[in-house]
């Protein structure tokens, strides 16, 4: 039936309008010569301005359909992941015994039980019970709680629903906010009955979340592994930290869990053999946790032999430079390269040294790493293209490039090019040659350079303050005001502060793809007293291996592909970056780069990368990954005959569902005001039934049909005037 919802303003409107054009239609169709045609016309005219009155009236289709069947009660209840958290007590309604069940058990045991049997008494309703967010079989880290879609879905049939009861713990993470699906129930006068399963406060519990593992290191050095726990013990726990392999070879670390808290930690682990090794860390379950399922992950790394390029660049052979030619020539994983400006006798040269600075892009391009020592721009050293040189290579082909400044302040011409972005440092111009002293200083680890791999001169994490307390001390440093902003400061002066507070001498900083590297001393070599090379030479082979980390993920002939970040998780995006080189080994200029994904689940798609407007060959493209598992990169040059470059994307099975959670009772409170429900205890339950009988039958469904929007009305109203107007011309022709 119509429906009409004038205000007063418009219903008298409307009845003048009436009125007014009715008299004058009268008055037209007495003074006609034609009154058969006009009367027609004038007919028309009235049913036009009368439809423009009703649509005034915002007239709506009323459609009420009494339903034939009896009343429905719908019982819901969550059948996600996060319901096998065992910390649901049993009501005395239920059972006898307090006894501390899984919250799916509880719901269950409640279900089966007698409490709704008097709901379906002398056939007075028809009771149903769903469950919801079963996790998929086939896909159970991507399975979650959608608690608006169920409750949407239920009213979507023309059923005689009364009430709905909901148990759930209230924790969703999927979908629609379900306050929009309580909204709904409102409108149909349907009431929610939510009943909250489970504890508020988390379970005693030690959660590994996370092991942030690098893709791949080198055989026969250290990598370190960062990992998170989250205790919610509320007590201090001391435990041991375990990581393992398949042969059963392992390292521990103890660690000390404060309560309530995150911590954030790292374990080094040695690899021993090439290839792909599966390990897994794990800590014990402690007294009284009660989730031991979450304890442990595994994780895949692969063992490579690696090749580092290093170039060093330095003015005059001073002790800094020729002990750190010699621990870099001697490490069996770097190809050294050196280029010594001797202002008296000309360049160096020897076994490993070149004649001067590359001159093309396609010989620079294979350094992985370059040290600039006491070294400028000047007539005998460096210019200043060359200087925009090697910061290309770091920004643009994912290279190091690490600052050792002299006594002889050479560095501070590098302030006047493009490597002056790079210095991580504020330096004193009023100092340029350093800041001698006559008592030797130590350096002091900072938060940073504790936890840090470049750092690292022990075999483990407890022995390394120890080494760093014990190493010879220096007598020269660079004149630094404080560290710029975006650095990580490692190491500070251990006896003199600044204006700033203390002095940075060891800082690192990202740039762009590339990595930075400022040592602000010049006695690194004297680590060698009493211990020879032990500690000298592990650190400049960890500093060398640390910036070549992330350009030698991937490398093939013609291409040389990194990613960020290395274990996504689905739903991150992976940004892509790629540089493809020519036949002859130059940066490509011309040419597309293209990806081949495979996922996990065996789907495939081709991603061109996009060329950066640069000359280093330097591509770039995003993919989202929605998927835990193995992907698989293939990436190509246009082109190119070689080999294509084959390489593994893992991404990380974080569950979206989880267990130990604490319930959300808050949320389930809400949507049952919304809906002008009420929350229900587990020990109300038997009240429950009496107040759901006392509810009112089900009112009739109503479904209206806007008509004064509906453009079915306009396109009407439309013709209905294009026939009047037609009619008032061809009725003054003849």
């Amino acid at each position: 039936m119509l429906h009409l919802s004038p205000t007063p303003v418009t219903l008298w409107i409307g009845i003048i309008a009436l009125l007014v054009i009715g008299s004058l239609s009268f008055l037209t169709w007495k003074r006609s010569p034609h009154r058969s045609r006009t009367a027609a016309l004038e007919i028309l005219r009235m049913i036009a301005v009368l439809t423009v009155v009703i649509l005034l009236w915002r007239p709506e289709w009323l459609t009420v359909i009494h339903p034939d069947t009896k009343p429905e009660i719908a019982i819901l209840w969550d059948d996600s992941k996060s319901m096998s958290t065992i910390d649901a007590e049993l009501p005395s309604v239920i059972s006898d015994k307090k006894t501390i069940v899984s919250r799916a058990d509880w719901v269950k045991q409640a279900l089966a039980s007698e409490l709704w049997k008097p709901l379906e008494a002398a056939g007075a309703n028809e009771v149903s019970t769903t469950p919801f967010a079963t996790p998929d079989p086939n896909q159970p880290a991507l399975s979650g709680t959608d608690l608006e879609a169920p409750l949407s879905e239920i009213l979507k049939p023309e059923n005689n629903l009364r009430a709905v009861i909901l148990f759930s713990d209230g924790d969703y993470n999927l979908g629609h906010p379900p306050v929009a699906a309580a909204q709904k129930m409102r409108l149909r006068g349907v009431p929610l009955f939510p009943i909250p399963v489970g504890s508020q406060s988390r379970l005693p519990d030690l959660d590994l979340l996370a092991v942030s593992a690098p893709s791949y290191g080198i055989v026969g050095e250290n990598v370190q592994i960062p990992f998170s726990i989250r205790s919610s013990l509320d007590r201090q726990v001391r435990t041991i930290v375990r990581l393992r392999d398949e042969s059963g070879r392992e390292h521990t670390k103890d660690i000390v869990l404060p309560p309530n808290a995150e911590t954030f930690d790292s374990v080094l682990w040695r690899l021993e053999k090439e290839g792909s090794s599966t390990l897994e860390l794990s800590i014990p379950v402690a007294d009284g946790e009660l989730i031991a399922t979450n304890n442990s992950r595994k994780f895949v790394i692969a063992g490579r032999p690696e090749k580092i390029r290093v170039l060093v660049i330095e003015s005059t052979p001073r002790w800094e430079y020729r002990f750190l030619r010699n621990a870099l020539s001697r490490d069996p994983g770097v190809e050294l390269s050196c280029l010594l400006f001797h202002p008296a006798l000309g360049p160096g040269g020897g076994k490993d040294y070149i004649e001067k600075f590359p001159e093309k892009l396609e010989d620079l391009a294979k350094y992985d790493v370059i040290f600039l020592g006491d070294v400028g721009v000047a007539n005998d050293q460096l210019t200043k293209e060359q200087c925009s040189l090697i910061r290309g290579l770091v920004e643009n082909q994912a290279s190091g490039v690490v600052f050792l400044p002299g006594s002889k302040g050479n560095q501070f011409s590098l302030l006047d090019t493009d490597l002056s972005d790079l210095i991580p440092v504020i330096l004193d111009e009023d100092h340029r040659q350093g800041i001698a002293e006559a008592i030797a200083s130590p350096l002091t680890l900072t938060t940073e350079g504790r936890s840090s791999l470049l750092t690292m001169l022990g075999n483990n994490e407890e022995e390394n303050p120890g080494i760093w307390r014990r190493l010879p001390g220096f007598y020269w440093h660079a004149p630094v005001i404080k560290a710029k902003g975006g650095t990580e400061v490692l190491a500070v002066h251990g006896n003199h502060r600044g204006k700033f507070g203390p002095i940075p001498l060891l800082v690192t900083k990202p740039a762009a793809n590339g990595k930075v590297l400022f040592m602000g001393i010049d006695s690194a070599w004297r680590w060698r007293r009493g211990v020879e090379d032990l500690y000298h030479y592990r650190f400049w082979g960890q500093v060398a291996r640390w910036m070549s980390y992330q350009r030698n993920m991937a490398s093939g002939q013609r291409v040389r592909l990194f990613f960020n970040p290395e274990r996504p998780e689905p739903g991150s995006t992976v940004t892509l970056n790629a540089n493809a080189f020519d036949a002859n080994g130059a940066p490509l200029e011309k040419g597309i780069v293209s990806i081949d994904l495979t996922a996990p689940d065996g789907r495939t798609q081709r991603i061109d990368l996009q060329k950066n407007e640069s000359a280093w060959g330097a591509f770039n493209g995003r993919f989202k990954v929605d998927l835990p598992g193995a992907w698989k990169i293939r990436a190509t040059v246009s082109g190119a005959e070689d080999k294509p470059l084959e390489t593994t994307l893992l991404a990380q099975g974080v569950e979206i569902e989880k267990t130990g959670q604490p319930a959300r009772p808050e949320v389930l409170d809400e949507m049952a005001r919304i809906s002008r429900g009420r929350v229900i205890q587990p020990a109300q339950i038997a009240d429950l039934i009496k107040e759901i009988n006392a509810l009112p039958e089900p009112r009739p469904l109503e479904t209206r049909i806007p008509l004064w929007s509906h453009w079915a009305t306009l396109v009407a109203l439309i013709v209905l005037l294009g026939i009047f107007w037609t009619g008032r011309k061809l009725n003054g022709a003849f």
